[in-house]
């Protein structure tokens, strides 16, 4: 791996890292994989982009390895939007791969980071249940 985020994703796609024909669509589609992450929890809170072969992978992971599976994700979901499989079953053994990918990385997050939907927006400290501190 070259820990350049652009470059791996282009090799994961079998194109060669200089050949940079194909760079911006192959950006855009990371990128909305980022999105995608920022949605889940997973990533910096005011979300992340590339916009060249100069960002690396701890530049989003922070080097977080319980977060190495995010790089197959992108892979797997930059492949499917970029160059999807000719076959409909390839095509499901992909999108069950990233569903399983998804799943395990909420999991992960709501293990660290989880808030019930109703107290999001109560401020830290205060006492919900009318008891005391």
């Amino acid at each position: 791996m070259t820990d350049s985020i652009l470059n791996d994703i282009k090799k994961a796609l079998d194109i060669d890292p200089s050949y940079t024909a194909f760079d911006q669509d192959i950006t855009m589609h990371i990128n909305s994989v980022f999105a995608t992450l920022n949605q889940l929890g997973i990533g910096p809170d005011d979300g992340f982009e590339i916009t060249g072969d100069t960002e690396v992978w701890a530049d989003f992971l922070g080097g977080n390895p319980r977060l190495n599976s995010v790089k197959t994700y992108i892979t797997l979901k930059v492949k499917l939007a970029f160059d999807p499989p000719a076959y409909s079953f390839h095509i499901a053994s992909l999108e069950k791969q990233i569903e399983e990918f998804e799943w395990r990385l909420n999991t992960y997050r709501e293990s660290y980071a989880w808030v019930p939907p109703e107290y999001e927006d109560v401020p830290y400290g205060v006492i919900i249940d009318g008891g005391t501190p």
